[in-house]
């Protein structure tokens, strides 16, 4: 963390957690490619539901952030002494989420489709789906904890073998619950659930195993570490959730004009994860390392971190446009080849991928506010993007029309980036720390 060059040391690190990163998300986008060819009321049902599931992942992310930052911290202090107890609070606070979920999402799922769609049988679909994966959430919370604690460690390998065994048992599980292959049931959209909630769960064992070795079972749960934990993954929580409630935001606003176009907005959000998610594990990288040197005091080597970080996110994000733009009918037919779907997702992919690059760019500033212990920075950055810029001004802008919705996104972007970069200039590392 403090001696090996930064270029080499985040080409290092940050593969294996991209693959994880993406492996996890592929759980919903699989789910979405097998429940598509059983009923497209099911893939609207997993399009309306997917922002819940962020939500999910934005709490497990942002827990296992904040043990992260607290476990390189210590390391870069030299205060390692209380790990163990941090690392029993983590894993406490995972149950605790999973708990959380799964008495809200049991009571409040019915309402939550009943606001969301007017086809009774999306609705049905989706509340059947949603209260397995609420109720089956444990995986998630506690897996998401123990890979931030390995990688805090420089575990970045088991993790995603982690991954990718879960995400196996799914892809081989989907459909064989669904379409009730192999004389197993004919589950339907449930079965997707099944088949998901059982790869996290496998992924959890797997994981929590290594914690145990790693880190001890002997700590205690203290509930001042719990606190700690909340506040140093609170901005991670924080980006992640409003990005949870925007999306929810925009498919009420898009169901004005049709379903097709919610569920368009469900398609994009699979398909930008094959860009953005790796992006994300990239940002997981540079958390501990920037952590790790800002709390040894070599600013130099923050700074360094932080332009390998937006070298990296800026040429992915340009392939990315580049996709979007040259083959957005092929993208768009592999979840659904119907007409309608394609005549409102062609030029909203195209629009919505200018944005990408300023997007990227936003992105490594803002875990770079983290991990130098600026969160009110990273938290009104966030608040800016999802709050204050991206409903509405979708509100505003869909009195123009469908297409001039999709224009949100290129715009708040570059807002967004300008205003990180003015904050950026506005107050660099601390004075005491050594060039």
């Amino acid at each position: 963390m403090g001696d090996t060059p930064v270029g080499k040391l985040l080409l290092k690190l940050s593969p294996p957690v991209m693959l994880a990163l993406l492996i996890q998300s592929i759980y919903n986008i699989v789910d979405s490619y097998f429940v598509a060819r059983y009923s497209l009321s099911g893939l609207t049902a997993l399009s309306v539901i997917y922002p819940i599931q962020l939500l999910m992942t934005s709490l497990g992310t942002g827990v296992g952030t904040g043990l992260g930052i607290l476990v390189s911290r210590m390391d870069g202090t030299g205060d390692a002494g209380r790990q163990r107890d941090l690392a029993k609070s983590g894993l406490w606070l995972g149950l605790a989420n999973a708990l959380v979920f799964a008495a809200a999402g049991a009571l409040l799922v019915e309402g939550y489709f009943a606001l969301s769609s007017d086809q009774p049988e999306v609705r049905a679909a989706g509340v059947q789906y949603g209260r397995i994966i609420f109720l089956g959430s444990l995986g998630l919370f506690v897996e998401s904890n123990c890979t931030k604690l390995l990688q805090a460690k420089g575990n970045m390998l088991l993790p995603m073998l982690a991954q990718v065994a879960g995400a196996v048992i799914n892809l081989v599980l989907d459909p064989v619950l669904i379409f009730g292959l192999l004389g197993a049931p004919e589950l339907g959209v449930a079965g997707a659930a099944v088949a998901t909630v059982l790869g996290q769960w496998a992924a959890m064992g797997i994981t929590l195993a290594a914690v145990w070795r790693t880190y001890g079972m002997c700590g205690r749960l203290r509930f001042a570490d719990c606190r700690k934990i909340f506040r140093c993954g609170l901005p991670s929580i924080a980006m992640q959730s409003l990005y949870t409630l925007y999306i929810i935001g925009l498919n009420l606003i898009l169901k004005q004009f049709t379903e097709d176009a919610v569920t368009v907005l469900g398609i994009y959000y699979k398909l930008q994860a094959f860009f953005f998610i790796p992006l994300m594990g990239l940002q997981q990288v540079i958390v501990p390392v920037i952590s790790y040197n800002h709390g040894a005091g070599s600013a130099g080597r923050v700074r360094e971190t932080l332009r390998c970080a937006v070298r990296i996110s800026v040429a992915v994000m340009a392939l990315a446009t580049a996709a979007f733009w040259a083959v957005p009918e092929w993208l768009l037919s592999i979840f659904s080849p119907d007409a309608a779907i394609l005549a409102i997702g062609v030029p909203a992919l195209r629009r919505i991928a200018l944005s990408f690059v300023p997007a990227g760019a936003t992105m490594m500033l803002t875990v770079y506010f983290q991990g130098v212990d600026r969160g009110k920075s990273s938290l009104f950055v966030t608040v800016l993007r999802q709050v204050v810029l991206l409903v509405p001004l979708a509100w505003v802008l869909h009195f123009w029309g469908l297409g001039f919705v999709w224009l949100t996104f290129p715009l708040t972007e570059l807002a967004v980036l300008a205003c990180s970069l003015v904050l950026y200039r506005v107050k660099r590392l601390p004075a005491g720390l050594r060039p």
